[in-house]
């Protein structure tokens, strides 16, 4: 499907360019003077001199030193920086950047769009920290930047070697201890660099490296979901029995006293909510992350400049999940003790069930992903006012995963649950009898081996990117400069998979000894739950695989395609800069239109269709959109400068999303229809109209205050919707993604930068960086009846967005020392709505998280620096509960505390 003549255009045009005028790349940091600075003070400076400058809403974060930025990856980077808001820490590590609560962020490296494999987005927690010259955080945009991203873009700078005056050389080691793992992983970059006068001009080189390697551990505790029982005599109530409905948005009533309906004999039965289980997951794993930046830089005369440069990130991942999992419904026998509910409702806080069915699980799963970029491009002046850029991208990457799961069940004798012991961590306990003594679930006489699952895929990605642009400097008074380019991008997306399972019945004392694994210590002694058990051994499973594949009866193990898509996009812009006087001070700003079309062809391939049914099937998908774009800027005086931009912004759907193969079930209880699921090969990318007014003072050296209220209105959000299909002459309701929510999002930005100055010289050094944001969001989500029908919409706080948070640094910078505390904290947020299938409500909600870190660094020579850093040092609980907290709490995760030490020499 790839366009070899598309391809061939491309590359010809651009070395005919080449011959003839000179290009740059696509991110204008020529334009921008590089200035090397060191301690934390120099690096806020510049972040600020970056934001003053910059015509759009920008904030930035800028390296201490070269390879000296005290974080890990790119996300630990970005949470002190105003309106970012970082999440999902696990596996040793934060994961998610939000901008004002937007996860839709596009990432750029040097100015270039970059992905994983068959994702619209990078994952940029797997871009080093030791890589980055500083990263750009663009809140609003220009028409010359790429459109997608409607909660911004980060644009990462890589180093270069004509930043450098001469020759460079940085090498760093770090050691970082996991607390919950307790093992240290080493954390180690090198950068080289150098240039040189030749004959032909100057040249440089610049070969930055860069390897981690984690070992992590985190461990949670579950109160499963809530179903209704019958309060005569506790036997739970399932839906195609009694009439009520599962996945009401508020749930079932909680009010004493209420029923639901008999379905047999029509009588009235009160019932009581219970949840249906409990479990506990100790997910532990390693990780290791490899990147590699070459950059090569010509200079044959004045008035040209070549660029070459090759960027790889690499990451491996190898985790094992031990799951301890209860039940604590209908699988057991009846409580010979009354449930105690509590006060003023319905629901049950504890109780205890004879027993009940239980099962472990050892998962394993390995992951790999591959990603090389590779550009070449350069500027040729042409004459004294014009200067013509152009630049081709060729990016590849590859993501594959295998997971292999056996579980282990047995019957447990007595179990007594209390599903909120401790402000939202549950206790239960495994006992011989009703009152009895608690059970060794260590013992592996008691575990028989049982269901065994066997998966895998893989993502391919490629990228052909062609960029030319000019800009034309002008003289008239009022326009200073001009802007014009276009942008071809021919995107090819492969998906694979396979997904089997069977079972594999044995006692578990009868394998061999290396397949059993026993999880001792469990939870820290947080929580009253078992803190050791028995189950499989996932590394010795995967190992063995080829064994337990042949007992379980796998035999079809070849991974399927499930789709090939291949987009076009040509994107043409044109904007212009201009500068004027209003009131005796300076006005000036930038005005543009963008122009972007985005045609998909796309093939799916029905992995799990049944005879007679169709193998594969073609569809297209286009959408055009004319994007402008109005930045003002005015100097109230030469330090206070108040800002307004108008931009408009775009998210383009998954390309999972657009599967159009349904998956149906037929009607098995006589209700009239069958359900489903699956894409939406129509889906449309979501657009976002953005307001943004700021001002912002300078004062001091290095130090300002500045505030921003912004406007999002978001249109077309993809939400699981009800459609009703008719196929066979059969009617089907299918849950599929539609554009079907909008949403407003606004809120302010509050920050600053303050170091002490004319003070005595033991409080010299000292300084603080703030921001604080509050954010209001509201999101339309479509109601559907039990037939798919639309009956209406309901209003709900965005996804994802915390209403407060807020960052504080400490910092402390005097001749050889220097120290930073910070504190990052964001309110509670709704995350995510859980499937429709339960009588809690479908909200999940995540309490507030907070961090505290710390980063020390010492000069033992100009040449050689020893650091310390520490991360979570107030070791918290993440904890997730459905809308009502008290009653309904749900997870509650630790994660480890981080401990590094590191030394660094450059020269």
């Amino acid at each position: 499907m790839f366009k070899r003549t598309l391809v061939s255009m491309a590359v010809a045009s651009s070395l005919l360019i080449t011959q003839q005028v000179y290009a740059e790349e696509e991110v204008n940091t020529d334009d921008i003077e590089v200035i090397q600075v060191t301690g934390i003070r120099g690096s806020l400076n510049k972040s600020i001199s970056l934001k003053k400058e910059n015509v759009q809403v920008v904030d930035a974060i800028v390296a201490e030193d070269i390879g000296k930025f005290p974080d890990n990856n790119v996300v630990e980077a970005l949470q002190r920086v105003t309106g970012v808001q970082t999440t999902d820490r696990n596996a040793g590590e934060v994961n998610t950047v939000t901008i004002r609560g937007l996860t839709d962020v596009t990432t750029t490296i040097n100015g270039r769009e970059m992905f994983t494999a068959a994702g619209r987005t990078l994952a940029v927690a797997d871009i080093p920290a030791a890589l980055l010259q500083s990263v750009a955080v663009y809140k609003t945009r220009s028409a010359s930047q790429l459109e997608s991203g409607i909660a911004g873009q980060l644009d990462v700078l890589t180093q270069r070697p004509f930043y450098f005056d001469g020759a460079k050389f940085m090498i760093n080691a770090r050691g970082v201890y996991q607390d919950q793992a307790d093992k240290t992983d080493p954390i180690v970059s090198a950068l080289l660099s150098n240039r040189w006068d030749t004959g032909q001009g100057e040249f440089g080189a610049l070969l930055n490296l860069s390897y981690a390697r984690t070992n992590y551990r985190d461990q949670s505790v579950t109160a499963g979901a809530a179903v209704p029982f019958r309060a005569d005599n506790l036997e739970r109530m399932f839906p195609d029995g009694y009439g009520w409905e599962p996945g009401l948005e508020g749930g079932l009533s909680t009010t004493p006293g209420s029923t639901i309906t008999d379905l047999a004999t029509g009588e009235e039965v009160e019932y009581l909510l219970s949840r249906d289980a409990m479990f506990q997951n100790d997910y532990t794993g390693e990780r290791e992350r490899p990147a590699v930046n070459l950059s090569l830089q010509w200079a044959p005369n004045n008035t040209s400049e070549y660029v070459f440069e090759a960027f790889y990130n690499g990451y491996r991942n190898e985790s094992q999940n031990d799951l301890l999992f209860s039940f604590a419904d209908w699988w057991g026998n009846l409580p010979s003790t009354p449930p105690v509910v509590y006060e003023g409702t319905n629901i049950i806080k504890s109780r205890g069930i004879g027993s009940p069915y239980s099962f472990t699980s050892g998962d394993v799963t390995k992951e790999t992903t591959d990603s090389y970029m590779f550009a070449l491009g350069g500027k040729w002046d042409v004459g004294e006012d014009t200067v013509i850029k152009s630049e081709i991208v060729y990016q590849t990457s590859e993501f594959e995963t295998e997971f292999m799961a056996m579980r282990t069940d047995t019957t447990l004798p007595y179990v007594e649950f209390d599903f909120n012991a401790d402000d939202g961590v549950p206790a239960w306990d495994v006992l011989d009898r009703e009152g009895g003594q608690s059970v060794d679930l260590t013992d592996v006489s008691m575990w028989n081996t049982a269901q065994v699952y066997d998966n895998g895929g893989k993502n391919e990605g490629d990228a052909l990117t062609y960029t030319l642009d000019a800009d034309i400097y002008l003289d008239n008074g009022f326009f200073t400069s001009a802007k014009v380019g276009m942008r071809y991008d021919l995107r090819t997306a492969k998906e694979y998979a396979r997904d089997v399972e069977g079972e594999y019945r044995s006692a578990l004392s009868s394998l061999d000894p290396s397949m059993v694994k026993t999880i001792t210590d469990f939870y820290d002694g947080g929580a009253s739950v078992p803190t050791s058990w028995v189950g499989i051994n996932g590394k010795a499973l995967m190992k063995n695989r080829d064994l337990y594949r042949e007992l379980s009866g796998f035999n079809d193990l070849v991974l399927e395609q499930t789709f090939d898509i291949e987009q076009t996009t040509w994107s043409l812009y044109a904007q212009t800069d201009f500068e004027t006087e209003l009131g005796g001070n300076i006005l000036d700003g930038q005005f543009g239109v963008r122009y972007v079309n985005a045609e998909a062809d796309m093939t799916f391939f029905n992995i799990d269709g049944g005879e007679g049914e169709e193998a594969s099937t073609d569809s297209t998908n286009s959408s055009s959109k004319l994007l402008p774009s109005l930045v003002l800027r005015y100097y109230i005086t030469d330090d206070l400068i108040a800002r307004f931009a108008y931009t408009e912004t775009l998210r383009r759907p998954e390309f999972t999303q657009l599967n159009s193969f349904l998956r149906l079930r037929e009607d098995v209880t006589n209700k009239g229809y069958g359900d489903g699921s699956g894409g939406n090969a129509n889906l449309k990318p979501v657009e976002s109209v953005n307001y943004d007014l700021s001002l912002e003072y300078y004062f001091g050296e290095g130090s300002s205050v500045y505030g921003t209220y912004f406007y999002r209105d978001i249109e077309g959000f993809v939400y699981d919707s009800l459609r009703r299909v008719t196929v066979d002459n059969k009617d089907y309701i299918v849950t599929m993604p539609d554009n079907s929510s909008n949403g407003v999002l606004k809120g302010f930005e509050l920050g600053g930068v303050y170091f002490l100055e004319n003070v005595p010289e033991w409080a010299d050094g000292f300084g603080i960086q703030a921001s604080a944001t509050f954010l209001d969001s509201s999101q339309d989500l479509p109601e559907y009846a039990e037939d798919g029908s639309l009956i209406g919409y309901s209003t709900r706080e965005m996804f994802g967005v915390s209403d407060t948070s807020f960052s504080g640094v400490l910092i402390y910078e005097k001749e050889d020392f220097s120290a930073r505390l910070s504190y990052v904290w964001r309110d509670a947020f709704l995350a995510y709505y859980e499937a429709p299938s339960f009588a809690n409500p479908r909200g999940v909600y995540r309490r507030p998280e907070q961090s505290l870190d710390f980063q020390f660094s010492y000069d033992i020579t100009d040449d050689l620096v020893i650091s310390f850093d520490a991360t979570n040092l107030t070791n918290e609980t993440f904890q997730q509960y459905y809308e009502y907290e008290d009653h309904f709490n749900l997870s509650n995760s630790i994660y480890s505390r981080t401990f590094g030490l590191g030394l660094r020499y450059t020269f």
